[in-house]
């Protein structure tokens, strides 16, 4: 007969990721061992080898269950059914909110699924790559030019980058808690994607832009007609009330 799973077979497994997830965050997974996440967690290795066959089992269940956690946030928001920059500013807003509680978890990767095996990372990426495709549609239903150009990618891209890496100087007991620069990324990234649009659509070698062109237009004004200010272009008057 096979052998039934204890009745807290799941609380123990979590119990180990959540002790692995703290030493491979502080340690680094190559410079920590099974023997000290054990001493760290009042097991033995005995226990630890029950529920996981080696090192590396434990850092893809790390990563492979955030991640399942963070597309879960994806989900969630997406019932809400706002509108698109409501939408895009709720994604950031989760995310980081996740990225405050599940800091040892979100540490482990975005420095340590390098050392996964190929198997391994290959599902690792495809979660990470629809986490990311799913803020790539939620910022080009915010600027759709975004996505008929050549900048979705890379913007989207920029955004991750100013929240995937807070964890290395955002401290909590300063000045500035996570809700709050969560709101200022909001803010940073919608007021500053509608003039993205132009520049989108510009072809190689236009001499002028429509930024470029409004600037020409204010220099050779009068003084009196450019103290007035311009009436803002659609995209970025949309963007602004949104936000």
């Amino acid at each position: 007969m096979p052998r039934t799973r204890a009745a807290d077979y799941d609380q123990q497994r979590g119990a180990i990721l959540a002790v692995a997830a703290r030493v491979f965050a502080e340690r680094g997974y190559a410079g920590a061992s099974i023997a000290e996440l054990a001493a760290v967690g009042g097991m033995s290795k005995a226990l630890v080898y029950h529920y996981y066959r080696d090192k590396e089992q434990l850092l893809f269940d790390i990563a492979d269950r955030y991640l399942d956690g963070l597309l879960a946030l994806v989900a969630q928001v997406k019932a809400e059914s706002t509108a698109p920059a409501a939408h895009l500013r709720r994604l950031i807003e989760r995310f980081m909110e996740a990225y405050r509680d599940a800091g040892a978890h979100h540490r482990v990767l975005v420095q340590d699924v390098k050392y996964l095996s190929s198997v391994h990372k290959r599902r690792i990426d495809a979660k990470q790559r629809a986490i990311v495709q799913a803020f790539a549609d939620a910022t080009a239903a915010v600027a759709p030019e975004l996505k008929r150009g050549s900048l979705l990618k890379p913007v989207t891209m920029t955004l991750f980058g100013m929240m995937n890496w807070t964890f290395t100087w955002l401290d909590e007991r300063g000045p500035v808690s996570y809700p709050q620069m969560a709101r200022v990324v909001a803010d940073l990234f919608l007021r500053g994607v509608g003039p993205l649009e132009e520049r989108a659509t510009a072809k190689p070698g236009t001499k002028a832009t429509a930024a470029a062109k409004a600037r020409k237009t204010e220099t050779s004004e009068p003084a009196a007609r450019r103290a007035r200010p311009a009436p803002a272009t659609k995209p970025a008057r949309l963007l602004r009330e949104a936000a």
